[in-house]
């Protein structure tokens, strides 16, 4: 009895932790043009994405939402493009905003736990977009409350704060930022400064790899305490 207790319980336990590898469905390479050498002094080395364990319930919850941008009148392409599930990169998939510091922003309508964020820029050409930073905040204006989870601007050209990510070559496959630990948040808001072949800003797809907080924290609440209850009897059945 006391070894089935202590199986059930640990079941109960590893089915709370349940998990899977994030893979992202990623679209096919569509190069153009001739290549243009690509430098950055902070750029990287052409890696594939780490597919890292989360939630079995995460899920995308930016597809569909409200995007907004520094840029009220990108100069190709509407802003609802960034979040419309077509990771593409002909034309009329993607949005251009104008040169210079610039931002796009998802509204995610509600707090939620975020594991991971993919973002397209543009992948028909080679480059690597410059000063590239994701925030998150519950505050829509992004003053208070916001923390940063990715973060290639390496000598502080962009004012908020020197990077340690690398920059990175743009491919078909997008680029992955794992967020460990995972934070709680509404909105998120991805900034670029240019890219290695023109001064202009893209974004053709952004994946924000999450869960309702509310409902992460009340499944926890119950293993939790189904855990305990099973660990109780089993220390009174002992």
């Amino acid at each position: 009895m006391k070894k089935i207790l202590i199986a059930v319980s640990a079941l109960a336990f590893a089915f709370a932790l349940s998990a899977k590898p994030l893979k992202l469905d990623v679209p096919r390479a569509q190069i153009i043009g001739t290549p243009v050498p690509v430098k950055l002094p902070n750029l990287e080395p052409k890696t594939p994405n780490p597919e890292p364990d989360v939630p079995e319930d995460v899920k995308n919850v930016a597809k569909g939402k409200k995007v907004t941008s520094s840029d009220d009148f990108p100069l190709i392409g509407e802003l609802e493009l960034v979040t419309d599930g077509d990771k593409g990169a002909a034309e009329g998939c993607y949005v251009e905003l104008m040169n210079g510091l610039q931002w796009i922003q998802i509204d995610l309508e509600k707090q939620t736990e975020i594991f991971a964020v993919a973002m397209w820029h543009y992948h028909s050409q080679e480059r690597a977009y410059k000063d590239v930073i994701i925030q998150v905040s519950d505050d829509p204006e992004f003053i208070k409350g916001v923390t940063t989870i990715f973060n290639s601007d390496h000598d502080n050209s962009a004012k908020k704060g020197a990077g340690k990510d690398k920059a990175y070559i743009e491919t078909n496959i997008g680029k992955l930022v794992v967020v460990n630990p995972p934070v709680k948040a509404r909105y998120i808001r991805l900034f670029s400064n240019g890219n290695t072949t023109n001064d202009m800003n893209h974004y053709i797809e952004v994946e924000v790899n999450s869960i309702n907080a509310n409902r992460r924290n009340q499944k926890a609440r119950k293993f939790s305490a189904l855990f305990l209850f099973l660990n109780f009897f089993v220390w009174v059945r002992i």
